[in-house]
């Protein structure tokens, strides 16, 4: 009796999901941006305050700071920058304070994101909002692959599907 239960609430639910209900999931991967972008692009930095430190190679830009790589801009309250140890460029960025990402059509937001700017790979944590046009995707955690412009959303997955009779 309970797996015809079972079955007929995964039915049930298979329905709802095709007939534009909410869908929930541990895993999803969708397109991000509008082009795959070039992580060798220069980053360009803007912010309020820079505080930079010599002896461990990074520096920590406050006030309104905004990133700009390419077609991709990032904003956030504060971002910490850190060289490559021979200091010759950019390893990586820390964003914190509630983060906004956007390419292209595509706009992310979540309380931080960590860019390794050498393999163009974004990881973005805290309550994800993802905004695709119409369509809105929530999530605990985001990688964004800049280089094949693709996303991954892990941590309970939340969206909601539209019939095309509905879009």
């Amino acid at each position: 009796m309970k797996t015809v239960s079972r079955l007929a609430l995964a039915a049930i639910f298979l329905l709802f999901v095709a007939a534009g209900g909410m869908a929930t999931a541990q895993g999803m991967q969708v397109a991000f941006g509008s082009a795959a972008e070039e992580s060798d692009l220069p980053v360009e930095v803007t912010a309020q305050n820079l505080d930079v430190d010599q002896n461990d190679g990074t520096a920590v830009f406050t006030g309104d700071v905004r990133v700009g790589q390419g077609q991709m801009r990032l904003a956030a309250p504060r971002v910490l920058v850190v060289y490559l140890a021979d200091g010759s460029g950019i390893a990586r960025l820390e964003a914190t304070g509630g983060v906004t990402l956007v390419s292209g059509e595509d706009a992310a937001e979540a309380a931080e994101a960590d860019y390794n700017v050498e393999t163009g790979m974004i990881e973005m944590t805290g309550d994800v909002l993802l905004v695709q046009g119409p369509a809105a995707l929530t999530s605990d955690r985001m990688i964004v692959d800049t280089v094949a412009g693709t996303a991954r959303m892990t941590g309970r997955v939340n969206t909601v599907l539209q019939s095309e009779a509905r879009q």
